[in-house]
């Protein structure tokens, strides 16, 4: 069986998650998303999320192509992550482009999945801003 593992924080589930989730899945047969914490948005990513990270989990998990959700709860994980379930492929939006090619010493496929363009959750926080100062 081929795993994948994807991370982010997925605030605001919308289409462009779900093309990246589907994306992901296609690559493998087991699909695991790290989804982060609250505690690690807000100190470390210095966001704050609109959804709790138990709402943002029970999302994903009802999504069909999610496998299993776990606690992305610091940067440091991914490589203990990959080992403790067995990843053969790491994916993430390309965004971080080259970010993350040190995993490939730990055996694992990098690959860095184009994002939908016209639509990401700054975007829709931004927009829905705008509209409440109209």
């Amino acid at each position: 069986m081929k795993r994948v593992i994807t991370y982010g924080t997925f605030d605001l589930l919308h289409y462009g998650h779900i093309n990246l989730l589907k994306r992901a899945k296609a690559l493998g047969d087991y699909l695991i998303v790290a989804v982060s914490t609250d505690e690690f948005t807000r100190m470390k990513k210095d966001k704050k999320c609109y959804f709790s990270y138990e709402q943002r989990k029970g999302l994903l998990e009802s999504v069909r192509f999610v496998d299993l959700v776990i606690p992305e709860e610091n940067w440091d994980q991914k490589i203990k992550d990959i080992k403790e379930y067995h990843i053969d492929t790491f994916v993430i939006g390309d965004d971080w482009k080259g970010k993350f090619d040190y995993l490939k010493d730990e055996g694992v496929e990098v690959i860095y999945l184009p994002r939908t363009p016209e639509i990401s959750t700054t975007q829709i926080k931004e927009d829905l801003h705008h509209t409440e100062e109209k």
